[in-house]
């Protein structure tokens, strides 16, 4: 299940503008607070944080796009040589593909993409790959082609699209809870045991005569939405996941086998669910391009 990015961030860097990892629980540190205007800096404080494991994402494919009527359109896809069995599981893949980036002509190329898949049979998660189309930074599309020649088949890693101190975009889908009533969804106040008809919902849905109205608080749906959390604080970037050992292992979710991202605050979704990564679209200048060293992770046991 993934969450569609409708917007990317601006960048002079060729390099791939995302990154994809799984959920996988949360815990504290104690970090050195250097924020500027912070009333505790200088300090040792606690602060929660959520692990994000990131196996490496593959490169298996660019999308060339072209300009068409009221924007642009995918003109050619170029998969990559070589595509493993787990790829089959996620699109057919042709019996015989000839296409390459060489022969692709830049006349009327308005932008190229990278068509990347995730890997999550490396961490023992499961099987079948999501397939996520990743933006690349820079001006030109010259130099975006080239940047796709030398990644097409190839790993990208978690450390090579973003730095400890970054601020990160979070698109992900929320837990679902099912048919909720108005209480649950919209905080309606319980009404007194003496009001007519129902307790547990508002006084009234409308005038005499009207329709549905869509203003007043109903039941349905809660959860499952596509939710983007903005300007995010990666304060680590672990590469040894033996280094962050969770006693009797992470709940519903085992032990690390990855590199791994130690993010501020909570994220959504629930466990094992795959979180699209992007740079942010309006970065918060009050937070600092540093990330801030870390005295202690807790292990202990959150079962």
């Amino acid at each position: 299940m993934t969450a569609r990015v409708r917007t990317w961030a601006a960048s002079k860097d060729v390099k791939a503008l995302g990154f994809a990892a799984y959920k996988v629980g949360m815990t504290h540190v104690v970090i050195n607070d250097t924020r500027a205007n912070s009333m505790t800096k200088g300090e040792e404080i606690p602060m929660p944080v959520t692990v994000l494991e990131c196996p490496p994402m593959k490169v298996v494919g660019v999308n060339i796009y072209k300009h068409a009527y009221g924007g642009t359109q995918v003109s050619d896809v170029i998969l990559a040589p070589s595509l493993d069995k787990y790829i089959a599981r996620a699109f057919p893949i042709p019996a015989t593909y000839s296409k390459t980036l060489d022969a692709v002509k830049l006349d009327g190329i308005a932008d190229i993409r990278l068509l990347t898949a995730t890997q999550p049979h490396t961490i023992g998660l499961k099987k079948t790959p999501e397939i996520i189309e990743l933006h690349i930074g820079g001006n030109k599309v010259d130099d975006k082609l080239a940047y796709a020649k030398t990644i097409l088949g190839k790993e990208i890693n978690f450390a090579d699209v973003f730095a400890e101190g970054n601020q990160l975009d979070l698109h992900s889908v929320t837990t679902g809870r099912g048919n909720q009533g108005p209480v649950p969804r919209f905080g309606v106040d319980i009404r007194s045991h003496k009001s007519q008809k129902t307790i547990r919902g508002p006084g009234s849905l409308g005038g005499w005569g009207s329709n549905r109205s869509w203003s007043v608080a109903h039941s349905g749906q809660q959860g499952l939405h596509r939710r983007t959390e903005i300007n995010k604080w990666l304060l680590k970037i672990g590469t040894n996941p033996a280094d962050l050992v969770m006693t009797g292992g992470f709940k519903r979710y085992g032990i690390l086998k990855a590199n791994y991202a130690l993010v501020k605050g909570s994220v959504g979704g629930t466990i094992k669910r795959l979180i699209t990564i992007t740079h942010p679209v309006r970065a918060n200048k009050q937070v600092p391009k540093q990330a801030p060293p870390i005295t202690y992770i807790s292990t202990s046991s959150k079962q």
